[in-house]
């Protein structure tokens, strides 16, 4: 018993580094991290990843996982893998942003309804936004290039080597491009709004005895779900090139750490 348990320890050791990166990635992650994915689904996947990616995670001296040095490198790669989950989530960001914004501009904010991919309560926009992103992040293989991503950050960030915040720090500066890439999307849901309200405050004044208020909620209400529909078409498109975004970003940065 004791031969094999001295063969099976080094093993569970190498299997515990890429494990940990690979879960934080994926507490991160859209889609894999919300609230829709179980525990135990996560856990497995992360497992199963991680026995794949063993060849790409061997290093030269072992680390005892009970030593201070196990902890601190336990921290390393549990921030590298969430930082780079974090990446990614802020291209589907970008949607529940241009959700909040399109209801809110249309007055859908009122009917709010239970989540399931996060657990709270959102708008209906954002939850059928949300459908969507989803839908369009499996449709361009996106787990697949987060497995990929995972084991290309294994070369550019070894076991051992230390985290040089290179990567958080670009990540961080880049949050500004969520609002704004929401914000292009929702211009024309908002600006035609805003010319229907303007509208209805120009024919207040000239007919003051029409009750222009429940009017005018309906016909918003109306004027925004046909702008949003011309809308929705783009949004895959977009999607699709905020996450290339995401990924130059991160290309740039593992090459900054392979040559620096």
């Amino acid at each position: 018993m004791e031969p094999i348990l001295s063969q099976l320890l080094p093993m569970l050791t190498a299997l515990w580094w890429p494990f940990c990166r690979i879960l934080a990635m994926f507490i991160g992650a859209p889609v894999l991290g919300e609230a829709v994915t179980p525990v135990t689904v996560r856990i497995l996947i992360a497992l199963v990843l991680a026995v794949l990616m063993l060849p790409l995670t061997t290093t030269g001296a072992p680390i005892d996982p009970f030593s201070m040095h196990g902890v601190v490198a336990s921290i390393e790669q549990a921030l590298i893998g969430f930082v780079l989950g974090l990446a990614f989530h802020f291209a589907m960001s970008v949607i529940g942003v241009l959700g909040y914004l399109v209801s809110s501009q249309m007055g859908f904010s009122m009917a709010v309804m239970n989540d399931p991919m996060n657990g709270q309560s959102s708008d209906v926009v954002s939850a059928l936004l949300s459908v969507l992103s989803i839908i369009v992040f499996f449709a361009i293989d996106g787990h697949l290039v987060i497995a990929n991503v995972i084991g290309q950050s294994f070369k550019a960030w070894p076991l051992g080597h230390g985290y040089q915040p290179l990567l958080l720090n670009a990540v961080a500066y880049n949050v500004a491009w969520i609002f704004s890439a929401a914000m292009l999307l929702a211009i024309p849901v908002v600006f035609s709004t805003m010319v229907v309200q303007l509208g209805f405050g120009f024919l207040n004044r000239v007919a003051p005895a029409l009750n222009l208020f429940a009017l005018g909620f309906s016909v918003i209400t109306i004027f925004g779900l046909m702008m949003l529909a011309q809308v929705v078409r783009f949004i895959p498109e977009h999607y699709v090139r905020m996450t290339n975004m995401v990924l130059e970003l991160i290309r740039q940065q593992m090459q900054v750490a392979i040559h620096g």
